[in-house]
C-alpha cells in the first residue's frame, strides 16, 4: 500500500516562512486532487488547501495571501509554501492525496503521517 511522506516542518519564528513536501513512498498511476491539513493541539483536523491536477487551487480563509499550495506532475509531489507565520499557524500538517486503486478502480484518499509546524519565538 502506498503511503505519503512528508518532509520540512520545523520551528520557526512568528513572520518566518517554511515549506513542506509530501510524495508517495512508491509508485503510482495516477493522483486526482492533493491537499494540506492540519491539527492543532485540542482541535479537529481542517482543510489548509487544496489543489487540482490543473493547479485549480482552494485555501481556508486564514491562510489567503500567506500560504501558496503548488504540486509537480513529474515527482507526484505536493508543497505548501508558508509565510508570514503566526503561532496560530501551529499544528500538525497533514498531506492528503487522491490515488488511483486498479483493485479497485477508483480513487482513494492516502494520508501522510503528518509534520509538526511550530511558530514560536
Amino acid at each position: 500500500q502506498v503511503q505519503l511522506v512528508e518532509s520540512g516542518g520545523g520551528l520557526v519564528q512568528p513572520g518566518g516562512s517554511l515549506r513542506v513536501s509530501c510524495a508517495p513512498s512508491g509508485s503510482v498511476f495516477s493522483i486526482n486532487t492533493m491537499g494540506w491539513y492540519r491539527q492543532a493541539p485540542g482541535k479537529e483536523r481542517d482543510l489548509v488547501a487544496t489543489i487540482t491536477p490543473g493547479g485549480s487551487t482552494n485555501y481556508a480563509d486564514s491562510v489567503k495571501g500567506r500560504f501558496t499550495i503548488s504540486r509537480d506532475n513529474t515527482k507526484n509531489t505536493v508543497y505548501l509554501q508558508m509565510n508570514s507565520l503566526k503561532p496560530e499557524d501551529t499544528a500538525l500538517y497533514y498531506c492528503k492525496m487522491d490515488i488511483w486503486s486498479r483493485l479497485t478502480s477508483r480513487y482513494l484518499e492516502r494520508w501522510g503521517q503528518g509534520t509538526l509546524v511550530t511558530v514560536s519565538s
